[in-house]
């Protein structure tokens, strides 16, 4: 099974420094349309079986009002879920550009259930969890203050069925290091296929693992990836898993 995990930044487009990111900052008010066809190009090309898509726009100002996910989805003919990441009674819901900011996981194959959870605190709250006979997929977007984090991870902790294998991925926002998932790495008895611990941000000059796709430590890894693709400010991850060893 293949799983892409990728932040794409609303299709904004990938600065070409930090200074660019700031002078470009009018592109998360109105985008360009070639950004995310070259991110859809990139999907197709890696024909995952499971793609996670943090910050993705469903239909703002910023994108003409088209759905980024319905592109993406249509192009490579999967399922999507998806739904807005802030809480339900938060104020961004309510808010131009902000209430279509969203994340999303597309498949091949029809899932047994769907589910969109919240944390109790931050900012970015969903949580999709896709059920599958053999293991629970979930995405997270964490936040991006230190104790929040924490919290949220002890949240999930509590709430996965740890009678299933798992994959849970996101942008962790884990600018402390890995040392941050160690908690829940050692409680739902995970492992980081990135072992070389590959940076993922930012990707005009990456110094930071962020992204990360967590595996159940039963799940066999063949084969682990950070594409050094500039269609975004993070870099992308594509696994290769076997959910048992033989």
């Amino acid at each position: 099974m293949k799983i892409l995990l990728y932040n794409i930044a609303y299709g904004t487009g990938a600065p070409k420094t930090f200074y660019k990111q700031i002078t470009n900052i009018h592109n998360f008010i109105r985008t360009s349309h070639r950004h995310i066809a070259a991110i859809a190009d990139f999907i197709k090309e890696t024909n995952a079986d499971i793609t996670g898509l943090v910050e993705v726009d469903t239909g703002s100002y910023r994108t003409s009002y088209i759905n980024q996910v319905d592109t993406i989805s249509k192009s490579i003919d999967a399922y999507h879920h998806y739904s807005i990441k802030y809480g339900k009674r938060s104020i961004n819901r309510k808010l131009p550009i902000l209430n279509k900011q969203a994340n999303a996981v597309l498949t091949k194959e029809k899932t047994l259930g769907v589910d969109y959870l919240y944390f109790p605190v931050g900012t970015k709250r969903l949580i999709i969890k896709l059920a599958f006979e053999k293991f629970d997929f979930y995405l997270l977007h964490l936040a991006l203050i230190k104790s929040v984090r924490k919290t949220q991870l002890e949240y999930l902790a509590e709430i996965v069925d740890k009678e299933k294998l798992m994959i849970i991925a996101g942008d962790m926002n884990t600018f402390a290091g890995e040392s941050e998932l160690a908690d829940i790495k050692d409680k739902l008895q995970l492992k980081n296929p990135n072992t070389n611990q590959v940076p993922t941000y930012p990707s005009w000059s990456a110094k930071h693992q962020l992204d990360y796709i967590l595996c159940s430590n039963s799940m066999s890894i063949t084969k682990i990836e950070v594409k050094e693709i500039k269609h975004s400010d993070h870099f992308p991850i594509v696994l290769d898993v076997e959910l048992e060893h033989e």
